[in-house]
């Protein structure tokens, strides 16, 4: 939702300049999303890389670590 608003906010600062708008809404998105481009690509490499199964059963076999508190 947040993305969404930040786009309608750009297209009406920049009226007539889709180009521009875009451009701005992308200078705030990209640094955002880049922590979860980054655990998207580490999912991706667990899931489909050489030794995936046994990945996912690590994942799945393995209690987490306690939070500090």
């Amino acid at each position: 939702m947040l993305d969404g608003a930040e786009l309608g906010m750009a297209l009406a600062n920049h009226p007539g300049d889709p180009e521009a708008a875009l451009t701005s809404y992308e200078h705030a998105l990209f640094p955002r999303s880049a922590a979860s481009a980054a655990a998207s690509t580490a999912n991706l490499n667990l899931m489909f890389g050489p030794n995936g199964l046994q990945g996912l059963l690590d994942q799945f076999s393995t209690p987490p670590e306690p939070t500090p508190a």
